[in-house]
C-alpha cells in the first residue's frame, strides 16, 4: 500500500515509534549550529518547552533569551537578518505568530527579511492548556502574508529536515511544530524538498491531502478505506505556502475528489489553501477535517481530536462522503 519510492518507516502500523515533532527542531537547531556561526536563535522563556535550550546549551553565545515578549523578539530577529544573520525566533505559536503578527507582517516580511519563525504547541492535540493556548488559526494568517514560506512537518525527522531546509532559503519562513509525541512515519531516507508533496499512498479513487501530526491517521484511514475496495492516495503537505498546485492536480485528476485534513481551523489553512489551487484549476468535490470554526478546550489530546472529528474514523467518513459524492 506504501508509495516505495517515499522510503517510510516499516512499523507505521504497528509498535510504531513516538516523538515529540519539536524535538525535530531542537535536533535541527544543533546540527545548524555546528555548521553554520551565522545562526542565532532566539526564545521568549520557553526554551525547554521548545527544544530551543538544546542549541542554548551548546552555543550559549548565540542564544538570545528575550524573556515575555514575542513582539520585540520579531523586530530584533529581523534587525539580525538585515545585518547578515540567520534567526529562529521560539515560542508558542498562540504568542509568534499569534500575537507578534504585526512585528512579523512590517519588518519581517515587508522587508523580505530571512527570519524563521518557530511556532510550537499548535493544535488541539497541545491538549490539557486548552484554548487559550491551543494555535489553530496561525497556518492561515501566516500564509497570507506575501513573501511568507510555511512549513508543517508530519513527525520528529520531518521537522529537523524542515529547520535545516528552512536555513538555506530566503525570506521569511513559519515552522509550525505539535506538542505530544506522535507517530514517526518518516525516515531519515524520505525526500523531503520545501514546495514539493509528497505521496505517502498511491490511489486513483480519493485525494487525502494532510499534513502535521494528522499525516499518521491519514495512513490509517487509507488502510480502512482499502478494506473497502476504495484505494486512496495519501499527500504529505509539509509545504503549505509556496503550494505544490501540481501534485495536488495530477492527484485529483485520477480520483476525482479530495478530502483535506488539518489540526487547524479548515477555514484559510490547508483545506483553503488547496480549494483556491482546485477551484482554478480543476475544481472537485471537497470534504474538510479539521476544527470547524470552534475553540478547543482542556482534555486528553486523543479525547479532544475525537470531539472535533479528526480522528481516522472521521477521515474515513469524509472520503466515503465525498466519494459518493464525486462517483
Amino acid at each position: 500500500m506504501l508509495n516505495p519510492q517515499a522510503k517510510l518507516a516499516s512499523n507505521i502500523f504497528k509498535d510504531h515509534e513516538m516523538l515529540p515533532i519539536r524535538d525535530g527542531y531542537g535536533k535541527g537547531l544543533l546540527k545548524l549550529g555546528e555548521t553554520n556561526d551565522k545562526v542565532v536563535v532566539l526564545c521568549c522563556d520557553l526554551s525547554e518547552s521548545t527544544r530551543s535550550q538544546w542549541f542554548q546549551k551548546k552555543y550559549p553565545t548565540r542564544f538570545i533569551e528575550m524573556g515575555i515578549q514575542e513582539q520585540n523578539m520579531s523586530g530584533v530577529a529581523a534587525g539580525l537578518a538585515q545585518e547578515g544573520f540567520i534567526p529562529f525566533t521560539s515560542s508558542y505559536a498562540v504568542f509568534s505568530p499569534g500575537r507578534a503578527w504585526d512585528q512579523i507582517r512590517v519588518s519581517i516580511c515587508y522587508n523580505n527579511v530571512h527570519v524563521i519563525t518557530a511556532g510550537g504547541h499548535t493544535g488541539v492535540s497541545v491538549g490539557p492548556d486548552g484554548a487559550t493556548h491551543q494555535a489553530l488559526e496561525d497556518i492561515a494568517i501566516m500564509r497570507v502574508l506575501p513573501n511568507m514560506t510555511v512549513l508543517v512537518p508530519c513527525d520528529a525527522i520531518e521537522a529537523e529536515k524542515a529547520t535545516i531546509a528552512a536555513a538555506g532559503l530566503t525570506g521569511p519562513v513559519y515552522i509550525r511544530f505539535a506538542r505530544e509525541k506522535t507517530p514517526v512515519v518518516t525516515t531519515l531516507k524520505s525526500p523531503f524538498k520545501v514546495g514539493r508533496a509528497e505521496v505517502f499512498v498511491k490511489g486513483t479513487d480519493v485525494s487525502l491531502i494532510t499534513s502535521g501530526p494528522l499525516v499518521h491517521h491519514t495512513l490509517l484511514a487509507a488502510k480502512e478505506l482499502l478494506k473497502r475496495k476504495i484505494k486512496a492516495e495519501v499527500i504529505n503537505l509539509h509545504t503549505v505556502k509556496p503550494l505544490d498546485t501540481a501534485t495536488l492536480v495530477r492527484s485529483v485528476r485520477k480520483t476525482k475528489c479530495v478530502v483535506s485534513i488539518e489540526e487547524h481551523q479548515v477555514m484559510a489553512g490547508v483545506g483553503g489553501a488547496i480549494a483556491e489551487a482546485l477551484a482554478k484549476h480543476y475544481p472537485v468535490p471537497q470534504e474538510f477535517v479539521g476544527m470547524q470554526n470552534t475553540f478547543g478546550e482542556s482534555g486528553a489530546p486523543e479525547e479532544l481530536l475525537k470531539k472535533y472529528h479528526m480522528t481516522t474514523a472521521d477521515i474515513v467518513r469524509a472520503a466515503l462522503k465525498v466519494y459518493k459524492r464525486a462517483h
